[in-house]
């Protein structure tokens, strides 16, 4: 049975623009199909029964309108998720940048860290890690707190562990975490070169140089206009035969930037060929 459409199109209008004016945060450039979704979900989870419930409760209720943000904006995410990514990271990429004295990597729209931890154990095991900063960052300031903590729910180490040996991982994955009955905590040493913070790819401008950026299956919920805005924020970020590594459904094909990069074979990973 399909699930009732609460909010229609002319009321997300309206939602975008309440929800930019008080907050600040703008979905004027989200994926509306995305968006509309995401809303109907939230209205079914709360059980409001209308927009006009939903439009009252965020215009007047600040802890409900932090909620409904982070409602919006969260990405499901796994560690070594598509593992084939990360084997190419391992065997390709990270001799590449291993010839850096400092190695600048953005995890952007990291959710709650788990694509920044696999990172970490990627650059331990190539003896990089001494010599990296991860810098993890998202629009929600909860998912980062998650991130910060290092524990995730026990119940996902099954499909971690065969994720990392898919990648090419040599050790036994409990080696990098300790079990606690239903959660799992990560070593704390996975934590040292990693910097977590907010940042809004909508809004917020270029923080530093990176030789890898990834941002996988965030802009899938962007509109094209907004895609090349931060395909352009990217690009600002990215030193010269730095790599861009993006979702499977996510090119950089389309983007007029397109002409310098260079796309590794059978992978979304794109290398920044030279130009100021």
């Amino acid at each position: 049975m399909l699930e009732p459409s609460i909010v229609k199109d002319e009321e997300i209008e309206f939602l975008i623009k309440d929800v930019y004016d008080l907050y600040g945060y703008d979905f004027s450039l989200y994926s509306r199909a995305s968006f509309k979704r995401r809303v109907n979900r939230i209205c079914l989870i709360d059980r409001f029964t209308s927009f006009a419930e939903l439009r009252y409760t965020i215009l007047n209720d600040p802890d409900y309108l932090k909620h409904f943000i982070e409602e919006i904006t969260v990405n499901v995410t796994e560690m070594f998720r598509d593992p084939h990514f990360f084997k190419k990271l391992r065997e390709e990429i990270l001799p590449q940048l291993g010839t850096y004295p400092l190695i600048r990597i953005w995890v952007a729209g990291c959710s709650t860290g788990e694509e920044a931890y696999s990172m970490a154990i990627l650059l331990r095991e190539a003896n990089l890690y001494h010599k990296c900063l991860i810098y993890g960052t998202d629009i929600n300031p909860s998912v980062l707190e998650t991130a910060r903590s290092g524990v995730f729910p026990m119940n996902q180490m099954k499909i971690y562990s065969e994720n990392y040996m898919l990648s090419g991982g040599k050790k036994d994955f409990s080696d990098y975490y300790t079990a606690n009955y239903d959660s799992a905590r990560f070593d704390k040493s996975l934590q040292e070169k990693l910097i977590l913070s907010t940042h809004n790819l909508v809004s917020d401008s270029s923080f530093n140089s990176f030789q890898l950026i990834i941002c996988r299956n965030v802009m899938i919920y962007f509109e094209k206009a907004l895609q090349e805005r931060v395909f352009h924020l990217f690009d600002a970020s990215l030193e010269n035969l730095g790599y861009l590594a993006l979702g499977s459904k996510e090119t950089l094909r389309f983007s007029n930037l397109d002409k310098f990069y260079h796309q590794i074979e059978d992978q979304k990973i794109w290398k920044k060929v030279d130009h100021q």
